[in-house]
């Protein structure tokens, strides 16, 4: 039997050591899910080791089967453009087939309940609080359609509303959508970093949040994400079993 694919995991990457230590620790809970496949790590900017040092290592021992996943909640311009870009360059040795990005799944919203939940809120509190679902942003449209509706569907789950807002490229911005919630009348306000790790971005969101009476975590190694990593992950080795007629 063939060995298992091996699983690279595609971080954006960041000045900040917040964030490699989280994308560290995310990792660290796939391995354990799924002790039985080998995953790397690798980052696009400003942390290493970088996508082409990794790809260049793998195949210099002899790996052939690589599942490249970006580690990415919308499916935007890195998806579509970086992490393409940087894996046609890889050696020729290896076939390589990129995940689809982590989200939607409704494990990332059970994700956020989770940080919403170790900030203090309880269910009972769901009827009487309102959440600001906050993402980093994006120039791309289909990726803000996609926080737009994760807003829409989530707020069926209970919650007294729900509020998309971006730290960058895109409004609203944190504060103002913690402003909106309070004049619907919500007794609470609660703010849940659609992020997986610290940096730039996620501060932004933090400091948008200071209005509000709860400010979640970002994602990081919530056993929720890891799953999703793995699902994306088998789904990608099964299509590419497929397309080798295995």
């Amino acid at each position: 039997m063939s060995p298992s694919p091996v699983l690279l995991v595609i971080a954006h990457g960041s000045r900040d050591p917040r964030h490699a230590a989280t994308v560290h620790a995310l990792v660290r809970e796939v391995r354990a899910q799924r002790p039985g496949v080998r995953v790397e790590t690798a980052f696009l900017d400003f942390t290493l080791p970088s996508v082409s040092g990794v790809l260049e290592s793998l195949a210099a021992e002899g790996v052939r089967d690589v599942v490249a996943l970006p580690l990415l909640l919308t499916r935007a311009f890195h998806a579509k453009a970086d992490i393409p870009a940087v894996l046609r360059q890889a050696p020729r040795t290896l076939r390589i087939h990129q995940a689809d990005v982590l989200g939607p799944d409704p494990l990332l919203v059970t994700a956020l309940e989770r940080r919403l939940y170790e900030a203090g809120l309880t269910p009972a509190d769901k009827p009487t609080t309102g959440v600001v679902l906050a993402s980093a942003g994006s120039s791309d449209p289909e990726a803000i359609a996609v926080i737009a509706e994760i807003a829409r569907e989530w707020r069926h789950t209970g919650w007294c509303a729900v509020r998309p807002a971006f730290a960058s490229a895109s409004l609203p911005r944190t504060d103002d959508a913690v402003r909106e919630l309070r004049a619907l009348g919500c007794q609470r306000v609660a703010v849940a970093p659609y992020v997986l790790a610290p940096g730039r971005l996620p501060d932004r969101i933090a400091a948008g949040a200071a209005g509000a009476d709860v400010l979640a975590d970002v994602l990081g190694p919530a056993p929720e994400v890891a799953r999703v990593l793995v699902a994306r992950y088998e789904a990608a080795a099964v299509r590419e079993l497929t397309a080798l007629g295995a």
